[in-house]
């Protein structure tokens, strides 16, 4: 009877670690971050109103390179079009007005920026139905962007298996030969 507590006890003591219960997050760590909670930018501007309220797409001010691979972020040019004649009374417009005027380059703060090692072609993506939103989060809903998804490889390829898209290695890496 012994032999059998002491083979039980030796058996139990070899046996892994229950895993410890989740510590606690506290209730902000919980929640998404605020739509405020993103960089500042050197000049205002609101996706909330620009696509959310007007409705205007992306590519409205977000232009496709020639090659279609890229998108561009917007300069004071691209804005002017519509902000030569809308609230040009408000201090923002004018200071972008003086952007354009003297062709000077808005430097926005990137929130989302692949590595140099990875090839990212909008073209292909948006050819195959995806949408800005998958990328880049909720942000006709944002008066300011903070960066939303993960942008890993892991988050890439998981979203490649999801819609059967290829996950070979030179899909997204130019592979040295």
């Amino acid at each position: 009877m012994i032999a059998v507590a002491l083979l039980a006890i030796s058996w139990a003591a070899q046996q892994p670690s229950p895993p410890a219960p989740p510590a606690e997050q506290p209730a902000a760590a919980a929640q998404p971050a605020a739509p405020t909670s993103g960089p500042e930018q050197p000049l205002p501007f609101s996706h909330k109103h620009h696509a959310g309220t007007l409705g205007l797409p992306c590519e409205t001010c977000h232009v496709q390179s020639r090659s279609g691979e890229t998108l561009s972020i917007p300069q004071a040019a691209t804005c002017m079009k519509c902000h030569q004649s809308i609230a040009t009374d408000k201090p923002a417009i004018q200071k972008l007005a003086e952007t354009a005027k003297s062709n000077s380059t808005i430097r926005w703060t990137r929130i989302y920026e692949l590595p140099s090692f990875v090839t990212f072609s909008h073209k292909t993506h948006l050819a195959h139905g995806n949408t800005c939103q998958e990328c880049h989060g909720a942000v006709a809903t944002r008066d300011r962007l903070f960066k939303e998804t993960d942008l890993s490889m892991k988050w890439c390829v998981d979203c490649h298996t999801t819609k059967k898209a290829s996950t070979d290695c030179n899909t997204c890496h130019t592979l040295q030969q």
